[in-house]
């Protein structure tokens, strides 16, 4: 179904589908829902692997998945408060993994898990002169992000809603002025997805990939919704590809009444 790709930090990947791997109700669902998927990259959270207590097969699972499907490990600092904590795990991610790739999260705030902007750039800073490809979870703030870009970042990853919410894009217009204002930069969005409708809209807006976790962890077919995500990114990509026609404020009969019913040029 990928009919063209991308290249973020100069990596060719035909699948725009990012997969978090966490919250999956047994380990053979979570292996069949990466394979449903088509993902090249998967993330895992390094606090959630060093608290699980033997693992049950988790880390050979990532692995095995690296293997088959020639996908990219992308490790994040979930549930970091600071900057430096976010930068030590990035740093113990890379020894473990063999990775330089690190989703960056730095949460700003208890209640909706919203990154905190100051904290997100400082760490990006000091990540990036450490040698890390830093894809940085942000909010859809244009400013953060281009602060992001000055420190180094080559992929942004805003937020389409609180992380795990599944409410979707609540803010379409923030996300358009992002890839208006930024348009030769990875967009990839980032936590809020609910919905293979939610992915759609997001790629119909020009966003190169979506990550997601709950919406197929938590769903009651898992590895179905993850091959209905896969579709429905498909189908955004292609949309924006075509050209979505502009709303219009009125009615336009589709079937003119007089002159030709074709365009002739």
């Amino acid at each position: 179904m990928h009919t063209d790709s991308w290249t973020p930090y100069g990596i060719k990947l035909q699948s725009r589908f990012l997969l978090g791997t966490a919250g999956y109700p047994s380990p053979q669902v979570l292996a069949d829902s990466i394979a449903a998927s088509g993902a090249q990259v998967i993330t895992v959270g390094l606090k959630r692997t060093m608290s699980a207590a033997g693992d049950n097969g988790f880390i050979e699972i990532i692995r095995g998945a690296m293997r088959e499907r020639g996908a990219r490990l992308l490790p994040n600092t979930a549930g970091c408060r600071t900057a430096r904590e976010a930068v030590t795990l990035a740093h113990m991610a890379r020894e473990l993994y063999g990775t330089h790739w690190i989703k960056l999260e730095v949460v700003g705030d208890e209640h909706t898990l919203q990154p905190d902007p100051w904290g997100t750039v400082e760490a990006a800073v000091q990540l990036v002169r450490d040698g890390f490809a830093v894809f940085p979870y942000c909010t859809d703030d244009l400013v953060t992000c281009q602060r992001l870009l000055d420190a180094g970042c080559q992929v942004l990853m805003p937020w389409g809603a609180p992380i795990g919410s599944g409410q979707g894009l609540l803010n379409p217009f923030a996300l358009r002025t992002l890839r208006a204002r930024l348009p030769g930069v990875p967009l990839v969005v980032d936590a809020g997805i609910g919905a293979p409708s939610h992915a759609a809209q997001a790629m119909e807006l020009g966003f190169d990939a979506v990550l997601l976790n709950s919406a197929v962890s938590q769903a009651v077919d898992p590895v179905r919704m993850a091959r209905a995500f896969s579709l429905a990114i498909d189908a955004g990509r292609s949309a924006w590809c075509a050209g979505v026609m502009a709303p219009q404020d009125m009615a336009v009969a589709s079937t003119p009444v007089t002159g030709q019913p074709f365009l002739i040029g």
